[in-house]
């Protein structure tokens, strides 16, 4: 009910209390003496209590149907509410952290990939530059090798050509020393023949040829030639008891034997 409502029923009601009165006749609902101020309080009451339905009728109908009213309980659900959006949206917040966590461990992994074939690089060429060393190394070594038995075969083969040289020379020194021998000390060419004799002697010795004479050794059939044999009275058998020639020898080679007699 409206304030309009209640103020025409109140109106209604002042103008049926101030109507004239007949003697000896009450109109519906009149009271007598003090009655009047006793029904007055009564209709306010009851106005005021239909005011109050009005009001809550109204609150009941501007309240939104299914919303939940301002209770105890329904705060402590609504609290309950938050608290487990708030719980999920943490979880959320995890999840998120997580997803990052594990994007950065991709990032880690696809350096450690990229590291890997790296890693993978540097065996490869280590591998490869092993082998070069290796190879390098063989080669030097064969090089090495090679230098050293060219210098041997070359050193054999200029001892060689120095014996081959000596060998043709030495008859000349044997005839040289045979004419000094069989020449008269009064001779002047004997100077002169012992000179050459000494020269080829020494341009020999710078070569490395040598002459040796065996005489009072034990014979050696490597480095003498025993041209006869024969019992000598003092000597030791198979000593050198006599040499007709002179032998030679180049770096411990023997070029010509010595000829030798050996006692018996």
């Amino acid at each position: 009910m409206t304030d309009i409502d209640h103020s025409l029923e109140y109106r209604q009601a002042t103008d049926e209390q101030s109507l004239p009165k007949t003697p000896g006749a009450q109109a519906p609902g009149e009271t007598d003496g003090d009655g009047d101020g006793e029904a007055r309080a009564n209709f306010d009451g009851a106005a005021r209590a239909r005011d109050a339905r009005a009001q809550h009728h109204q609150k009941t109908e501007d309240t939104p149907r299914g919303s939940v009213q301002d209770t105890p309980q329904a705060s402590g659900v609504v609290d309950g509410a938050e608290r487990a959006l708030q719980g999920d949206l943490d979880d959320l917040a995890a999840a998120g952290a997580n997803v990052d966590d594990l994007a950065a461990a991709g990032a880690n992994v696809d350096e450690l990939a990229a590291a890997g074939v790296e890693v993978d690089e540097l065996a490869a060429a280590g591998a490869q530059r092993d082998e070069y060393l290796a190879l390098a190394q063989r080669t030097q070594a064969d090089f090495e090798n090679y230098r050293k038995r060219m210098a041997r075969e070359s050193a054999v083969a200029q001892e060689r050509g120095v014996a081959k040289l000596a060998k043709e020379l030495l008859p000349a020194l044997d005839n040289l020393d045979r004419a000094l021998d069989a020449a008269d000390r009064d001779d002047p060419l004997l100077e002169g023949v012992r000179l050459v004799r000494a020269e080829l002697g020494a341009a020999l010795a710078r070569v490395g040829v040598a002459s040796f004479s065996p005489l009072g050794e034990t014979f050696d059939p490597v480095k003498h030639e025993a041209m006869a044999q024969q019992p000598v009275e003092g000597a030791v058998s198979g000593t050198v008891v006599e040499v007709f020639q002179a032998g030679y020898e180049l770096g411990g080679n023997v070029i010509r034997p010595a000829r030798v007699l050996v006692a018996a």
